[in-house]
C-alpha cells in the first residue's frame, strides 16, 4: 500500500475519532486544568470554604455580597508572586479579580479566607 493511501486512513481515522470525542467531552461538560492557576482554584472549590471572623465583618460592613467571593474563587487570577506556596500545612493564595483581592489559607479540608481587599 503506498504512502498516500495509508496516510488518508490515518487521518480518516484520525478525524473521526476526534469528532467522537469532541461530542463525548461536551456531553460531559469537562473541563480541563492543566494551567497552575486552574489546578489552584479547581483545588480550592473542591473544599468546602469558610471565612475567618475578619472576613465576616468585612462583608458586613461593605455589603459585600458572597456571589461575588464565589466568582472570584471561580473565575480569579491566582498571584503567585504574592502567594506563599511552601507552606507544610496550609499554603497560602492570593486570588484577584477586578474588583476584589482574597488571600486564601489552602488546607487539607478546607479552604478558608483570611482576607479580603476592595481593589479601586
Amino acid at each position: 500500500m503506498k504512502f498516500k493511501h495509508r496516510l488518508g486512513f490515518f487521518l480518516g481515522g484520525f478525524s473521526i475519532g476526534l469528532v467522537f470525542l469532541t461530542f463525548f467531552l461536551k456531553q460531559k461538560k469537562t473541563k480541563f486544568a492543566y494551567g497552575p492557576n486552574d489546578r489552584v482554584l479547581k483545588n480550592i472549590n473542591h473544599k468546602s470554604i469558610q471565612f475567618s471572623e475578619n472576613v465576616r465583618s468585612t462583608i458586613e460592613i461593605f455589603q459585600i455580597d458572597t456571589l461575588a467571593i464565589y466568582d472570584v474563587l471561580n473565575n480569579g487570577n491566582v498571584n503567585f508572586n504574592e502567594s506563599n506556596t511552601r507552606l507544610d500545612s496550609c499554603k497560602l493564595y492570593t486570588i484577584q479579580s477586578d474588583d476584589l483581592k482574597l488571600k486564601v489559607e489552602n488546607c487539607d479540608k478546607a479552604a478558608v479566607v483570611i482576607s479580603l481587599k476592595s481593589i479601586d
